[in-house]
């Protein structure tokens, strides 16, 4: 069976790197892995988009609409945009930050209220304080880390071969903090 994974976010926030960790470790669990990176703006704050897909053999990795089985949300505004993307009895697993796009910054749009009350109300929903966590990581940017971590205990993937995979991902100068931040996010 295919699993469809969607990690959204905006531009700065690690998504490539959450991406690759989360492609790494399935492949070393044996997985046909297939990721493609949508980036829009990304360079700007703007909105960016990875698909995650893996299972026994994967033809493609886009996910249609209505076939995510996890979303993997760094930013409020990109859970509730990526919502129509995740099937019915999926899961999405969301920062409770909140980044202002450019049409809130100009004055041109509102910033949506209760966001997580909306997703809380419409699907299965695990709202993290995930800048929280990554602080006491000791880095601001490990959000992306913090947020794998709480992923991954929603995969049959042990919590031993996530940590192998980010041995061997992360540049070691950051592996102790983003250690740390996944060991949070998992555990929270």
């Amino acid at each position: 069976m295919t699993k469809n994974i969607m990690i959204v976010g905006v531009g700065g926030q690690g998504t490539l790197l959450a991406s690759r960790i989360l492609g790494n470790t399935v492949i070393n669990e044996g997985y046909d892995v297939k990721v493609s990176e949508v980036h829009g703006m990304s360079q700007r704050g703007g909105s960016v988009v990875t698909y995650v897909k893996y299972g026994e053999k994967v033809y493609s990795p886009i996910v249609d609409k209505g076939c995510a089985d996890i979303i993997l949300a760094f930013e409020l505004l990109e859970a509730y945009r990526a919502l129509p993307y995740l099937k019915k009895g999926g899961k999405i697993i969301v920062n409770n930050q909140k980044i202002d796009p450019m049409p809130v910054i100009s004055g041109v749009a509102d910033y949506p209220d209760n966001i997580p009350e909306k997703l809380s109300g419409l699907t299965d929903c695990t709202v993290v304080d995930a800048l929280a966590l990554a602080k006491e990581a000791g880095s601001t940017k490990a959000v992306n880390v913090v947020l794998i971590g709480v992923m991954a205990r929603s995969t049959d993937i042990p919590f031993e071969k996530w940590i192998e995979t980010i041995k061997t991902t992360v540049p070691p100068k950051f592996l102790d903090i983003n250690l740390k931040a996944f060991e949070l996010g998992y555990n929270n």
